[in-house]
Formats: structure tokens, sequence, C-alpha cells
């Protein structure tokens, strides 16, 4: 599990195709401390397994799936990528839980500055839109954000100057294309309301008892 709190940029070394797999090899600093193989990181909001390790970078299998859904196929050398290592139970849940399960790509289709802010304006599809809410949170290539606004084919996102400058979002531009992975609570409540249920579960879940014991 992650936070969607970004540690740092790293650098993509190489990115080597095999078949529909790649090997991507990135170069970073903070999150190379006491990393393992075997351990996880978050590159641009997908969890990727680090199986192979040098003094100032690792290196992670990039399986079809990931390339399907993740914009990490569209990276080459020199790219620069947000970095998170996993949450750790010590730790403060300072931006969202963020399961490093990309579901899809969006494409920024507006950029405008709002006093000290940017106003990120970012298209995509029906089935992650019902699932985006204002003031609700959203991963965006990793990156821990609140939803100011929601329409039937965007919706938009507020930067503050550390996270544009911090973060692949200050130097994303018009078309660029970013990962997306929806706040993970609500499609659970949804599973849960929609399954029918079987011979001797317990009372299903539905409106009365979010209600009771406080969800809405």
């Amino acid at each position: 599990m992650f936070t969607g709190l970004v540690a740092e940029l790293g650098t993509v070394q190489n990115l080597a195709r095999q078949g529909a797999s790649y090997h991507l090899t990135v170069s970073a600093k903070k999150v190379m401390h006491n990393l393992k193989i075997g351990d996880s990181v978050a590159v641009n909001g997908a969890c990727l397994t680090v199986v192979r390790l040098t003094e100032d970078s690792f290196t992670a299998d990039v399986m079809p799936e990931t390339v399907r859904l993740t914009n990490i196929g569209l990276l080459s050398q020199g790219s620069r990528v947000n970095l998170e290592r996993t949450l750790r139970l010590c730790d403060g849940l300072d931006g969202h839980i963020v399961s490093g399960h990309v579901e899809g790509l969006g494409t920024i289709s507006g950029q405008r500055p709002e006093g000290i802010a940017m106003v990120v304006t970012i298209t995509t599809e029906p089935r992650l839109l019902r699932y985006i809410i204002p003031k609700g949170s959203i991963a965006i290539d990793g990156i821990s954000l609140t939803v100011t606004q929601v329409t039937d084919s965007s919706f938009s996102v507020s930067l503050i100057p550390h996270t544009a400058k911090e973060t692949t979002l200050g130097f994303k531009k018009m078309g660029d294309k970013v990962n997306l992975e929806t706040d993970i609570i609500g499609k659970y409540v949804e599973r849960m309301l929609t399954t029918q249920p079987q011979a001797g579960d317990a009372a299903p879940l539905d409106k009365n008892i979010l209600f009771e014991n406080g969800f809405i």
C-alpha cells in the first residue's frame, strides 16, 4: 500500500522491451535507502517489484497487464517518474489509501493558473469517472490529489506550487497521458451493495446500515 505522497522524481535509465513486457531501470536517491530485491516501489503510481539493484538504481519487470493500463510503455531514457516506497505501519497516512494498481489512463485536456495554484483538467473514460467525486481523492501518476470538479467526460484537480515542483504534473503538457487510480473505498462499497447475498450470509449492506454507522 502507498499514500500518494511522492518521495522523489527518478530518471528512467533504460526501458527494454521483451515481447509484450518491459524491463524498467530507474535511477534514484531517496527511495534507494535500504531497498531490497523483492520490495515494491510505485513508479508513476504503478506498484512494481524490484528484481535488480545497483547503488543508485533499481530494475523492475513490467508485465503486459501493467503495460496496457499505464503510461510506462510511453517512457524513454531520461523520462522523469514519480517514486514512492510502500507505506510502513509506523508512517502517517498524510495522503490517502493507494494500492498502486492503476486502473487506466487519462489525458491532460486543460491547464490554467488560479492564484498560486495550477488547475489541471483530465479527460478519461466513464468507467473511471463513476468513482470520481468532487472533494474525493484520486491518484494521478501516483500523486494523491483532491478532486475539485467533475463533468461527464473529465475531472479537475488543483496543484499547489510544491506539488508542481516536486512531481511530474509540474512539467506535463496538454495531451500527455497520466495513470489514474480511483479511491478504493468507493469500489468496495459498490461491490458490497450490488452483490446478491447467499444463504447464510450476514445481513446485506445497504444505505440504512451505512447511515446508522456514520458512513453517510
